[in-house]
């Protein structure tokens, strides 16, 4: 999971997309779970909500933020992957660049 997210660094933001050709945060990890064979609900909020909350998270988790505003892949190590904006696109950033509501596994 980690790997293929990552495969898709420097994809464009785009608010409402589902592809890489433009996505926002919850269009990236949704399109990089079905790429895994995991289905999620559409927006950041359903998709922590349809995982089960984790302590310890592992690569391939997602790490839902600022009050489930906003949703990534966790990589390991304090990094993880996410569509940020339209001037920043899909990028590797410290996980404590947002406010941490839960991660949340789908093992």
């Amino acid at each position: 999971m980690a790997g293929s997210a990552q495969s898709y660094k420097g994809s464009p933001y785009v608010w409402g997309g589902t592809t890489p050709g433009g996505w926002d945060c919850s269009g990236f990890t949704q399109y990089v779970y079905a790429q895994n064979g995991i289905d999620l609900p559409r927006t950041a909020a359903a998709q922590g909500a349809a995982g089960t909350p984790t302590s310890n998270p592992q690569p391939g988790d997602l790490v839902i933020q600022n009050g489930g505003g906003h949703v990534g892949i966790y990589l390991g190590n304090g990094q993880m992957i996410s569509a940020l904006n339209p001037g920043q696109g899909t990028q590797v950033h410290p996980v404590s660049a947002m406010s941490v509501d839960y991660y949340a596994t789908f093992a």
